[in-house]
């Protein structure tokens, strides 16, 4: 492909809306185009590397023995609905009316529509296991979408559904996904790791995501560098002991704290109740209904485990300024900062409490009356407890709980997950089988999902410096870029460019020939920009040694003679795609 038959629009100045490195770049190097908020266009070169990390993807699941099909994006609200997402996800669909008024999904995801195909397909144990797979287009609504392709409204998805007839089996498939998605990964150049992660509105029993470090990431990953632990911080747990018991009196004190509304604030003189004494307490709607919930002082709630744990699907803060809340607050006889779970908690409410006040004793709470709280508080005799959890979210610097060490927290871009399904969709939508004794019995599934879209900008996140992005010869655009000094036709530095071309091209090296007459910084500039990862410069001066300038996008310019300039770019290129391809081992 020649530069002037092909459409690369670079740019020297950062677009204003572009909020982090990956994003400036999928811009500035001409690669997609912005249409409104979420929405993106692929150009020529974007689009030649989206189809690549496709192609990997391809690769693999057909590697471990998935069927690729094709479903569709418009999908009927009732699957939705038997299943329980069609209010679990309701904020997150986008829904579209047909002629007659007619209601449809557009699909975020397709558990829904394979299940439904395999209720009506695979009705033996003699047709397990399956495993389908498709690469298409979702559509999520999101309130706010940013940072590129990171979080937007369509996108490109690799997802995936096993089907097998016993747990085992299901976990077996589990498996080879994993290591399916380790192999994706490491072929696409991300050095991508898994951790243990919550499986949120997918649901299921087993889960991990797949997190490419970045410091402009949206995910907190927990992790230890001694024992190799890591878990999404809205799974993740550690060694934190519980709170030390005391001595404490025969039953509760009340005593006045006029003002006082903070933890930070009793902590203070003429108080001094440190916050590791002190018990938090947060009202709360779960589905609709108002729950109590108790931590330490110094911690704070992880709504997702609290979901998580109580099987809560709608959860938010109840809010005192609310009109609608404020009875709440009423009911209690308190406004924040004077909450308690003693007295006046209403029949009916639920007390959730976090392990790590399990047999706290000597401790201070809120006495539900404003500017009072109580001490000498044992949990265990003064609060009635509905549910204890762990509620709390990790911080650094806390033990592990498997060997002890310092846990650590990083950013991360999430590029894929895994989830063992269990029987979660296959019971609602009856996707059954017969088993050898002629019993009927569920499916059990499970789901595998690679942002590609998301992918494709992870490696620019990871894979750039100062003059632009740093493309993994598997997935760059075109593998080099020949830049002729000279354009004219019949000068020397043309007809070079023309013959290695012509060899290169021969040899199964994608090229790209900068036929533009322009000046060389221009063309040294933008092919920086793009990140095409070796350039063959060739100009009057060089040739006149008998050399051209050979140069891979993250080293330094090397004269190599003229005639063994192919040969040199076929074995860089031939040698890092065997490096790239090379089999990986997985960690699980």
């Amino acid at each position: 492909m020649r530069w002037t038959q092909t459409l690369i629009p670079t740019l020297k100045e950062v677009p204003a809306d572009a909020e982090i490195i990956s994003h400036q770049l999928l811009l500035r190097a001409g690669l997609v185009r912005k249409l409104a908020g979420g929405l993106y266009t692929f150009l020529p070169l974007g689009l030649r590397s989206l189809k690549k990390v496709e192609q990997i993807i391809r690769e693999e699941m057909n590697r471990a023995g998935a069927i690729e099909v094709s479903m569709p994006c418009l999908q009927p609200p009732e699957i939705w609905q038997a299943s329980g997402r069609y209010e679990t996800m309701r904020d997150a669909l986008c829904r579209v009316k047909d002629r007659a008024q007619k209601e449809w999904v557009l699909g975020p995801t397709h558990e829904e529509v394979i299940t439904t195909l395999a209720a009506g397909e695979m009705n033996s144990y003699k047709q397990f296991p399956k495993n389908f797979y498709q690469i298409g287009i979702k559509f999520r609504d999101e309130i706010r979408p940013r940072f590129g392709l990171m979080r937007a409204k369509e996108f490109i998805m690799k997802d995936a559904y096993s089907f097998d007839t016993t747990d085992a089996g299901a976990m077996e498939s589990y498996r080879k996904m994993y290591d399916a998605y380790t192999r994706i990964f490491a072929r696409c150049g991300l050095q991508a790791f898994p951790v243990e992660a919550d499986t949120g509105v997918i649901g299921g029993n087993h889960s991990h995501e797949f997190m490419v470090p970045a410091a402009t990431g949206e995910n907190d990953v927990v992790y230890c560098e001694k024992c190799g632990y890591a878990a999404n911080i809205e799974k993740a747990i550690s060694g934190v002991p519980r709170t030390a018991a005391r001595e404490v009196g025969p039953e509760i004190e009340k005593f006045a704290t006029p003002g006082v509304v903070t933890i930070e604030a009793l902590g203070k003189a003429p108080y001094s109740v440190p916050a590791n004494r002190q018990i938090k307490t947060l009202v709360y709607l779960a589905d609709s209904q108002p729950v109590l919930i108790l931590l330490r002082g110094d911690d704070q709630l992880n709504e997702t485990k609290f979901m998580a744990r109580t099987g809560a699907i709608a959860v938010r803060p109840a809010d005192a300024k609310n009109e609608a809340d404020q009875a709440l607050f009423t009911a209690l006889g308190a406004k924040p900062g004077s909450l308690g779970a003693i007295r006046n908690v209403p029949t009916g409410w639920k007390v959730y409490a976090d392990e790590r006040l399990r047999g706290a004793n000597d401790m201070t709470t809120g006495a539900n009356e404003d500017g009072f709280h109580f001490r000498s508080v044992s949990i265990e005799r003064d609060i009635r407890v509905t549910e204890w959890h762990d509620l709390r979210t990790v911080t650094a610097g806390e033990p592990c709980a498997k060997c002890g060490g310092s846990l650590k927290i990083r950013r991360a871009i999430e590029v894929g997950h895994v989830f063992k399904l269990g029987t979660k969709y296959s019971e609602p939508l009856n996707a059954t089988f017969l088993d050898e004794t002629g019993k009927r019995l569920p499916s059990v599934m499970g789901c595998y999902g690679i942002g590609v879209t998301r992918t494709l900008q992870a490696v620019i996140e990871q894979g750039n410096d100062k003059d632009g992005v740093v493309w993994p010869v598997t997935v760059a655009p075109y593998q080099v870029c020949i830049t002729p000094l000279t354009v004219a036709a019949g000068s020397a530095p043309m007809v070079l460019a023309e013959k290695l071309y012509a060899e290169l091209t021969e040899a199964g090296i994608e090229v790209l020939l900068d036929d533009r007459d322009e000046r060389p910084g221009v063309k040294f500039k933008d092919s920086e920009l793009v990140g095409f990862p070796i350039r063959i410069g060739i100009g009057e001066k060089s040739l006149a040694k008998g050399e051209v300038e050979i140069k891979a996008r993250a080293g330094a310019v090397q004269g190599v003679s003229v005639d063994a300039a192919a040969a040199n770019v076929i074995e860089w290129v031939r040698s890092e795609l065997a490096r790239l391809n090379a089999p990986a081992k997985p960690v699980i």
